[in-house]
C-alpha cells in the first residue's frame, strides 16, 4: 500500500462562505463518503483548507495510481462535477500518534 494525496478544488474563491443548499447537499454525501473510508482504514485524513480558496484535501492509501485514482473518483464532490480532482503520490513520514 502507498499513500496518495487528492485535492478538490471548488468551483469558485469564498466556496465555503457562499455555499448553496444544493451545494451543502453534496457536500455532506462528501463528508459521508470520507467517513465511511476511514471507518474502512482507506483514509488517514481529511478536511478543507480557509480562505479564499477552500481546497479539500485528502490522503488515502491505495496499492497503487490506479487504484488511488479511482476512489478519488468516486467522491461524491467529484462525481457531482461540483469540484475538480488532483492526484499526487506522496508518502506520510510523520504522523502525530504513531511510532511517538
Amino acid at each position: 500500500m502507498s499513500e496518495w494525496i487528492y485535492f478538490i478544488h471548488p468551483p469558485r474563491e469564498h466556496f465555503v462562505d457562499t455555499i448553496t443548499e444544493d451545494e451543502a447537499t453534496i457536500m455532506q454525501i462528501h463528508a459521508e463518503h470520507l467517513a465511511e473510508l476511514h471507518q474502512q482504514g482507506v483514509l488517514i485524513l481529511a478536511g478543507p483548507t480557509f480562505g479564499a480558496v477552500n481546497t479539500g484535501v485528502a490522503i488515502i492509501e491505495a496499492a497503487d495510481e490506479e487504484a488511488a485514482r479511482e476512489l478519488m473518483m468516486s467522491d461524491p464532490a467529484v462525481t457531482s462535477g461540483l469540484m475538480t480532482p488532483e492526484l499526487r503520490p506522496m508518502r506520510v513520514s510523520f504522523l502525530r500518534g504513531v511510532d511517538d
